[in-house]
C-alpha cells in the first residue's frame, strides 16, 4: 500500500461531506452549549463575555478554574453543559473515524 495524495484528498471531501451532512447537530449543539453558558452566567451574574467563555471551555473539558460556579444551580448547568461539550466532540472524532476508514479502505 503506497501513501499519496489521494488518501488525503478522500478524507477531506469525506471528512468536509460529513460535517455538512451533520451540520444542522452540530449547531445545535452550540446553540445549546451557548444558552446554558448564558443561563449560568446569568445565575452567577457574570458578563455574557465571560459566560460564553466558559460555557465552551467548560464543553471542550479544558476547564482551567479561572472562572468556576459557585452556585448549585449554575453547577448543575455546568454539568450538563460538560455533556453536551463530550457529544459534540464524540461527533467530531466519530466523523474524522468515518474519513480515516474511507480513505484507507477505498482502494482495497
Amino acid at each position: 500500500m503506497e501513501c499519496d495524495a489521494s488518501y488525503i484528498c478522500i478524507f477531506l471531501s469525506v471528512f468536509l461531506r460529513d460535517l455538512v451532512y451533520l451540520s444542522p447537530i452540530l449547531l445545535f449543539l452550540l446553540i445549546l452549549i451557548g444558552a446554558l453558558g448564558i443561563a449560568m452566567g446569568r445565575v452567577e451574574g457574570w458578563s455574557t463575555g465571560s459566560s460564553l467563555y466558559h460555557a465552551f471551555i467548560n464543553a471542550t473539558t479544558v476547564g482551567y478554574g479561572d472562572i468556576k460556579p459557585e452556585k448549585t444551580a449554575s453547577r448543575v448547568l455546568a454539568v450538563i453543559n460538560a455533556f453536551v461539550g463530550l457529544i459534540f466532540a464524540g461527533i467530531i472524532v466519530g466523523i474524522g473515524v468515518h474519513a480515516v476508514e474511507a480513505a484507507m479502505f477505498s482502494e482495497l
